[in-house]
């Protein structure tokens, strides 16, 4: 691997009209096809958190052969963001990437059949809440310590601050987890995904931000209704080690994009 890759600018390219509504691609070497890995970022869906968050990540992606996409989005704290047009941001984005970037000189490298979606914390959430709608269209869907249960999220309280509520509830603009909206919004209620899509669900069991009960749930209903899904489940670790493309759990994350996208060049 060849670490000046690290250093070639990525192609931005707009997916609607708002500041928020883009994508980097970053693409490796060579003339392809490049299998796709689509990037959203986390943190609570709220400003200031951005798509640096996910930056190392693509890095490490396009030195091992993968195309990256790092997906922005309009977030709590500016106009749209919020349940349900975040949500409809991603999914646009994701549509983008799929078929109208293979079609551009810049990036027709691209091969759209080959695509994955990563997502950390409020990121896994958009990931799976995406890949519920595209069933059919990415090969596999990987959630980092992702919100997958909204209402859970809700009642726990997670990321609540001060003059604000709890992330979820924001999200969800002040609506109660007994809400039907939640239905529609939250991951652990939109399975199955199918057994076409793998699912890979990664945790650690000291996680003070996502409870790792969120993920254990969302593992154990997506069994129960037939997905092809896996945990990676680490001891001690925290929440922030998952965007470390130095950190084992990163590994483990690579090792299953490569088994399922370069494994059906």
């Amino acid at each position: 691997m060849d670490d000046d890759a690290d250093e070639i600018a990525p192609h931005t390219f707009s997916y609607g009209a708002h500041p928020a509504q883009f994508v980097e691609v970053h693409l490796p070497p060579g003339a392809g096809p490049h299998p796709v890995v689509i990037l959203i970022h986390g943190g609570f869906w709220r400003l200031p958190w951005d798509l640096d968050l996910m930056r190392p990540l693509a890095h490490d992606l396009v030195l091992r052969g993968f195309a990256t996409v790092n997906v922005e989005y309009r977030r709590l704290g500016e106009e749209g963001g919020g349940w349900p047009d975040t949500c409809q941001d991603v999914l646009h984005a994701v549509n983008h990437a799929l078929h109208a970037l293979p079609q551009l000189p810049e990036t027709s490298s691209l091969d759209p059949s080959r695509t994955a979606l990563v997502g950390h914390s409020a990121g896994g959430h958009l990931a799976l809440w995406a890949a519920s709608h595209l069933r059919g269209h990415v090969a596999m869907v990987v959630s980092q310590a992702g919100v997958v249960d909204l209402r859970a999220a809700s009642r726990d309280r997670l990321d609540e601050q001060a003059g604000k509520a709890p992330a979820a509830t924001e999200f969800m603009h002040g609506e109660l987890p007994e809400a039907p909206a939640y239905g529609l919004a939250s991951p652990i209620e939109l399975l199955p995904l199918g057994s076409q899509v793998f699912q890979l669900v990664v945790h650690g069991d000291a996680d003070n931000r996502v409870p790792f009960r969120q993920s254990l749930d969302y593992v154990e209903a997506a069994e129960v209704r037939g997905d092809d899904i896996r945990l990676a489940a680490f001891t001690g670790m925290g929440h922030f080690e998952l965007i470390d493309p130095t950190h084992e759990s990163w590994r483990t994350t690579t090792a299953e994009l490569t088994s399922h996208l370069k494994g059906h060049a």
